[in-house]
């Protein structure tokens, strides 16, 4: 009996060693956050935040891969509790409704491929491109419709999804079964700081709209009767259009459609139509916005582009700030246009409603005067953007160069030149390290100046080859001998600085992209404006201390116009060199600039996808239509009499519908064969909408 005691105890005690060694070599740990989570979530295993099931989507929370509220069947007491078991904060988070992107449905199409019984439609992708002539449009199998989890998607009469926004939780599913991205997530984030790209079912006057409106479906509205929709389709890219609806050039209609059948659709007029009856009506239509997000944003400049900059900042749910040196906003569509042209009365409405959308005005107030950009960051405005217009714009309010100091240490090259040559002017300091950035032959008269006034260090910074350069080998050569520093081939990149001083510029080679620094006083730029530039803090990690001592500020430059994508560094092709030369120009040029500081403030990348659509860019195209019934264009009624408080006196409402009418409704490449010859009846009108927290 003993025997067998100690031989089971002797047996136990191997296999517990064993397991014991087993145990620390097949060991795997559980991170108890992970764990934590898990318990937090659900468990309903949908698949909505794009993960496999919840304990998937757990560890992507706890890898930073996902967010605490990315639960699409929690609520936000969840995503609380999730938030604190990994030491995170919430935001309020703006919704994401899916949003087809096809306006044309198969069945329409003329010449279509056969599907030989296939219902997928990536399946019907990969085997014959599986859709109509279009090489977008949907191939309307409904993938989509069968992915939704939630019943928000079905197929509509005209073969294309329709989303029930009530019960579309904005998971994505739809979106990763599209093989062709025609539905996609949308929000007001994401519509502000997309740009189109190769993808999109855009329309020509859409891809010519400087500001990228949503023509056809403003028109569409028009046609349908409901005024109020067509102006909140308007004021998603374009928040004055009571204004351009009278002073717009109109590149959009030059590409109409319309016109290879007869004449262009009176597009701009169109929108001042819509934009009036909202004024005269005196109720104010306005685009939806994001959350709060408790950012605050300073702009410096009232004109069309600041204002336009503030106002898609408050859409995308912070706190912007407008500082205007004058007494009031709208600089030169203030001051330089005739009121026959533009009433201000009209500018002011608009301007109004630049005001009602969530952004604070401070008039009389100059930047380097009363104001600088160490203050403003320094009062926690977490973002300085810089709007404030060319040389003119600082005419027209009687200003100088010595009155206003905007930028530390940064000057028009023309102000240095002009207070050399006026005894009025008073003389800039160039002691210190001087970098001239362009200027041609006039820079080698400015390396002279700045000698004159104690520069111990000048740099001559020319984006051209030397090759190409305006200089004269001789003059390169003598500016070499002088000690003066040329460099050719080179741009300047960014500024930073500490305090109300420039302390360093960096520029960078327009070849190999490699940058570098360089210690600066003072930098001179050959141009009629100051850059477009945003003025931050440097990041610094958490653990990093508070900085001590005067504050030290960098700059970021907006990404560029999708067309001059490619370009690198201030004062580049496509830069804005003067003045822009129409007011929707700048109004795209403000929507831009809200992108970029809305991805400064969240970290976020300012590179445009690969296939952003730019006028170079390869895309199907017609250059002719057929089918269509001659109709002409509406002309606008102008008035006769001598006291005109305005020239052109705007269509009445049968005039716009009947214009209405006219439009194709566009796709990429397919449109209306056949308009309507009865115009609907006019749509009830909906209360105007209220800034609202939801897209």
């Amino acid at each position: 009996m003993l025997t067998a005691v100690i031989i089971m105890g002797g047996i136990g005690l191997i296999v517990g060693v064993g397991l014991a060694v087993a145990s620390k070599i097949f060991y795997v740990y559980v991170d108890p956050k992970i764990v934590a989570v898990d318990e937090a979530l659900p468990g309903a295993n949908c698949g909505g935040c794009g993960y496999p099931g919840c304990s998937a989507n757990a560890e992507a929370i706890v890898a930073g891969k996902s967010s605490p509220n990315s639960c699409v069947a929690a609520g936000p007491d969840v995503a609380e509790i999730i938030a604190g078991i990994i030491g995170a904060s919430i935001e309020a988070k703006e919704p994401d409704i899916a949003r087809p992107g096809c306006t044309y449905n198969v069945e329409e199409a003329e010449t279509k491929f056969i599907y030989d019984g296939i219902r997928d439609c990536r399946a019907a992708t990969l085997l014959s491109g599986g859709m109509k002539v279009c090489s977008i449009g949907c191939i309307g199998l409904g993938s989509c419709v069968r992915a939704c989890q939630f019943g928000a998607l079905s197929m509509g009469e005209n073969g294309l999804p329709v989303v029930n926004e009530e019960r579309c939780t904005g998971c994505g599913a739809c979106e990763r079964a599209c093989p062709k991205h025609i539905i996609t997530l949308s929000s007001v984030t994401r519509r502000i700081i997309r740009e189109y790209t190769t993808d999109d079912c855009t329309t020509p006057c859409q891809r010519t709209c400087p500001a990228g409106i949503d023509i056809c479906e403003y028109i569409r509205q028009i046609y349908l009767g409901d005024y109020h929709r067509a102006v909140q389709v308007i004021k998603e890219r374009l928040p004055f259009p009571t204004v351009i609806g009278r002073i717009c050039p109109r590149p959009c209609e030059f590409d109409c459609r319309r016109g290879l059948a007869d004449e262009p659709v009176a597009i701009n007029f169109l929108k001042r139509f819509v934009a009036d009856y909202e004024k005269e009506r005196g109720e104010r239509v306005q685009p939806y916005k994001a959350p709060e997000t408790g950012h605050r944003v300073a702009v410096i400049g009232g004109g069309v582009e600041g204002l336009s900059a503030a106002f898609f900042t408050a859409r995308l749910g912070h706190s912007p700030t407008l500082f205007e040196a004058t007494d009031k906003l709208g600089g030169l569509l203030r001051k330089a246009i005739a009121f026959e042209r533009l009433p201000r009365e009209i500018l002011d409405w608009d301007i109004e409603g630049v005001m009602e959308m969530g952004v604070e005005a401070r008039t009389g107030t100059a930047l380097g005067k009363d104001v600088t950009i160490a203050s403003l960051l320094s009062e926690g405005y977490e973002c300085v953007y810089l709007a404030a217009g060319g040389w003119d714009s600082r005419l027209s309010r009687g200003a100088t160069a010595a009155d206003e100091q905007p930028v530390p240490g940064t000057y028009l090259l023309m102000d240095l030149v002009k207070s050399a040559e006026s005894s009025d002017e008073e003389a800039i300091d160039c002691s210190g390290g001087v970098l001239i950035a362009g200027g041609g032959r006039l820079a080698a008269r400015a390396v002279d100046i700045c000698r004159e006034r104690g520069a111990e260090q000048i740099t001559l910074l020319l984006r051209e080859a030397e090759a190409d350069s305006p200089l004269e080998a001789a003059q390169v050569e003598k500016l070499r001998a002088a000690g003066v520093t040329v460099t050719f081939g080179h741009g300047v990149f960014g500024l930073s600085g500490e305090g109300d001083r420039l302390q360093q510029v960096e520029i960078v080679n327009l070849s190999s992209r490699e940058k570098q620094m360089l210690p600066v006083n003072r930098l001179f730029l050959a141009s009629g404006r100051l850059p477009e530039l945003i003025f931050t803090r440097p990041r610094r990690d958490e653990d990093q201390p508070q900085e001590e001592g005067p504050l030290t500020w960098i700059t970021v430059e907006p990404y560029k116009k999708p067309a001059y994508s490619m370009e690198i560094g201030l004062l580049a092709e496509g830069d804005e060199l003067s003045d822009y030369s129409a007011a929707v120009r700048a109004i795209g040029g403000g929507r831009r600039a809200a992108a970029s500081i809305h991805q400064t403030i969240k970290g976020i990348d300012l590179d445009l996808p690969q296939n952003v659509l730019t006028p170079d860019r390869y895309i199907q195209n017609i250059d002719h239509v057929e089918g269509i019934n001659p109709a002409p264009r509406q002309i606008m009624p102008l008035c006769t009499e001598a006291d005109c408080e305005e020239l052109e006196l705007g269509f009445t409402e049968e005039m716009a519908r009947t214009e209405s009418a006219r439009c194709l409704q566009c796709g990429l490449i397919c449109y209306k064969q056949q308009p309507p010859v009865q115009i609907q009846e006019k749509a009830p009108q909906q209360e105007p909408q209220t800034a609202a927290a939801t897209a």
